[in-house]
């Protein structure tokens, strides 16, 4: 006998054109100089307003997600790792990065084609590999120009007070930034593109951030595997009004759903909350869950927020409203970093209590059963404190599973092991996993 269905569940309607969306994003850098435009690579977390306001069209290629798009496709991301390591990239360094250099080594866009070739590089650092990604790339691809933004401006949001000097650090190099930019394209700088983009860059987060928190609804309304292929639009190009638009909709949408009761899972029993990266060769994990043990994921503190706007207040994680960019460059550019610089994920990068603090806060409002933790071999950043993050979790009282695995290199993911881990980690639910029989 069956399971009897306890909650009503529908596919998404806007789910069509998220994928639109970002096979369009992929299709137009390819075929940007056919059209005259401009194209340049950089990392998801590059602040992508500002390409946006020279004169004419440019378009983007942000590694991370290419290089997740390498993975998934696991015929592809063998032979481009295997070409990175034959070129002398280490095994243990970021995988997006060998996935990425790998295609460019092998001359093959993994969405058909050569790889495409940018006119310059923009770039900002965050963690060790982010400026050096592209200098790499910049040297393979025969010297393209290249701007990297250093964002280590120390951690403060969202805990304290953002200084005003920490600002003006990051702003100042994105003002230096606009002059290379006109420099090195021959193109003139709009202020008023460069505003509305900015708006629609701080919009798209925080409407991503309040779609998360609708998560909260039990049951959930959506799955974090679902969520993957929904949040990567931000980490494209959050700052064009088609990306900022999508999330007006999909939130629209998914209140509409907390408001009917449709669901991610017909039998919502357990849910469960991650913490970085997922591996992607392996999202099937993610429905054995589902599946198996009515568990649902509701997110992550990545998740939330790589491309979601947040803050703290009174002990709560909330989405934050958009900064007024004012008239000018220069207003824009201190708005801009001002609200980039509020993400909580850059607290992980700084201290391993930071991370933990967030995802207690996470656990207690999205009320989880369990947490997921994956040792990262892809991702030295992203794993920093895991350790730690799993005693203060503990500590706060949620069961811990641990995985080890990568986001991007599927030879470093155990199947069955990790199947087996799973397994042992829900026996601790068995008195809540009660399926509801057909009779």
């Amino acid at each position: 006998m069956g399971a009897v269905q306890r909650y009503p569940t529908e596919p998404l309607k806007c789910w069509q054109k998220a994928k639109e969306l970002r096979l369009k994003y992929y299709r137009d850098y390819a075929e940007a100089h056919n059209r005259g435009a401009l194209r340049y690579i950089g990392g998801a977390w590059n602040f992508d307003p500002v390409p946006k306001g020279l004169s004419g069209e440019v378009y983007s290629l942000t590694g991370e997600p290419y290089g997740a798009s390498c993975a998934y496709n696991t015929e592809f991301s063998k032979r481009a790792l295997e070409k990175a390591h034959a070129y002398g990239f280490a095994k243990d360094m970021c995988a997006y990065f060998r996935n990425y250099v790998g295609s460019v080594l092998l001359d093959e866009y993994v969405f058909g084609g050569p790889m495409p070739k940018p006119d310059f590089i923009w770039q900002s650092h965050i963690c060790c590999t982010h400026s050096k990604w592209y200098e790499n790339v910049s040297e393979l691809e025969g010297g393209i120009p290249m701007y990297s933004v250093d964002i280590g401006a120390g951690a403060s949001p969202p805990f304290s007070e953002l200084p005003a000097h920490r600002i003006e650090y990051v702003a100042g190099q994105l003002l230096d930034g606009i002059e290379w930019l006109q420099k090195v394209t021959g193109k003139t700088f709009d202020d008023q593109k460069f505003l509305q983009a900015t708006k629609y860059y701080m919009k798209s987060m925080y409407k991503w951030a309040k779609v998360c928190e609708l998560n909260q609804a039990i049951p959930a309304p959506l799955g974090e595997k679902e969520m993957f292929s929904l949040y990567v639009l931000g980490t494209l190009e959050r700052a064009s009004k088609e990306t900022s638009n999508f999330y007006d909709e999909l939130y629209e949408e998914v209140k509409d759903r907390v408001k009917r009761g449709i669901v991610a899972i017909p039998n919502e029993q357990i849910r469960l909350m991650t913490d970085s990266q997922p591996p992607w060769p392996f999202l099937d994990m993610w429905r054995h869950f589902e599946k198996e043990y009515n568990a649902v994921s509701i997110g992550s503190l990545y998740t939330f927020s790589l491309e979601g706007g947040w803050e703290v207040r009174e002990g709560r994680l909330l989405p934050k409203e958009p900064i007024d960019p004012g008239t000018t460059r220069e207003s824009a550019c201190r708005a801009l970093v001002e609200y980039e610089l509020y993400k909580p994920i850059y607290q992980s990068f700084y201290h391993a209590d930071f991370k933990s603090q967030l995802m207690v806060m996470i656990a207690q409002q999205w009320k989880v059963d369990g947490v997921i933790l994956h040792l990262n071999l892809g991702c030295e950043g992203s794993s920093t404190g895991v350790l730690e993050n799993r005693l203060a979790l503990q500590k706060a009282g949620y069961p811990v599973l641990m995985v080890e695995g990568s986001m991007a290199d599927e030879a470093q993911i155990d199947r069955a092991s990790t199947f087996r881990k799973i397994q042992l980690f829900m026996e601790q639910f068995s008195d809540k996993i009660k399926l509801v029989k057909a009779t």
